[in-house]
């Protein structure tokens, strides 16, 4: 990652910071909020996003949290959301359908300078299960099908490993429940045996990790990680990018895109509730981080 890049995003922000635009060129700005968590939790975790883009842009900022991951895609492909933080498998499905709907610009860099997070199988620790050999006839739940770590790489990786993921085979049932956190809820309830869900994979489990699914839950008090286990992890898997339509008018991405790498620096609290937790900083990401999710999505769809 080119972090001269990112010093030099952020002091751009720091200069744009008190001067709007005097005509953006659009009327509002609306941010798309992937699923994983209630509505309620992911709105207050961006709602601090509404407040800086509204003073840099001159215009009205209107915040979207659909029920499910297709809410957001399709509200990039049909043009009615201007920016969303995606997964990389979701980011393939926008640019599979429309090459020419958002951009890739930034992403998640994480508190040691890696770039890339985990797919994390866990199980609660009184069900005796260790691994996936003690998954034989168990419930197994994956979050949106539409999720990277929740179903895309699982469902390729876990099979590669000599597990089928067909109901009946190895596990008892495969269901998808919905998203990250009904999937850490359902495990934590015992509605599902064990399920996958993402983390960066770094720091300590029983906090969630630093960043992730798990450290949003345990940070609401939904989980106690100490209740639960790591069962299995993937191979690591690229950050999802912050994408921006692509036809918006060029200084609303310049802005949007200083200000956005800007935060770990200059809001460190409203980047840990954008980015899920503990990270060292927002880089430039391309499309070409994404060219193996792309053709391992196009794969999976023939």
């Amino acid at each position: 990652m080119n972090f001269t890049r990112i010093a030099t995003l952020a002091a751009a922000a720091t200069m744009l910071s008190g001067a709007a635009l005097a005509d953006s060129g659009i009327s509002e700005f609306r941010i798309g909020i992937l699923g994983g968590e209630n509505a309620s939790d992911r709105l207050r975790s961006n709602e601090c996003l509404v407040e800086k883009t509204e003073a840099l842009l001159g215009v009205d900022t209107k915040l979207f949290a659909p029920a499910d991951y297709n809410g957001v895609i399709e509200g990039l492909l049909g043009g009615n959301l201007d920016m969303a933080w995606l997964g990389a498998s979701a980011y393939a499905k926008v640019y599979l359908t429309d090459p020419t709907a958002v951009e890739p610009v930034l992403t998640k860099i994480n508190a040691d300078g890696s770039f890339g997070y985990h797919s994390i199988g866990f199980a609660r620790v009184d069900s005796g299960i260790t691994n996936l050999d003690d998954m034989r006839g168990k419930k197994f739940g994956f979050g949106d099908p539409n999720s990277t770590s929740g179903y895309l790489i699982p469902s390729i990786e876990i099979p590669a490993a000599g597990y089928t993921m067909q109901s009946g085979d190895h596990f008892g049932e495969v269901v998808f429940v919905g998203g990250h956190e009904q999937t850490i809820v359902a495990v934590q309830n015992g509605d599902i045996d064990a399920g996958v869900s993402w983390a960066d994979g770094l720091g300590n489990w029983e906090d969630g990790y630093n960043s992730g699914a798990f450290r949003k839950a345990a940070d609401a008090g939904l989980v106690d990680m100490t209740q639960l286990v790591e069962i299995w992890r993937s191979k690591v898997i690229p950050e999802g990018p912050i994408v921006l339509r692509k036809d918006l008018p060029a200084d609303v991405k310049v802005k949007m895109v200083a200000m956005l790498a800007s935060l770990p620096s200059m809001d460190p609290e409203c980047a840990y509730g954008f980015m899920a937790g503990e990270i060292k900083a927002i880089a430039p990401i391309s499309h070409a981080d994404y060219e193996v999710i792309v053709a391992a999505r196009q794969a999976k769809s023939n």
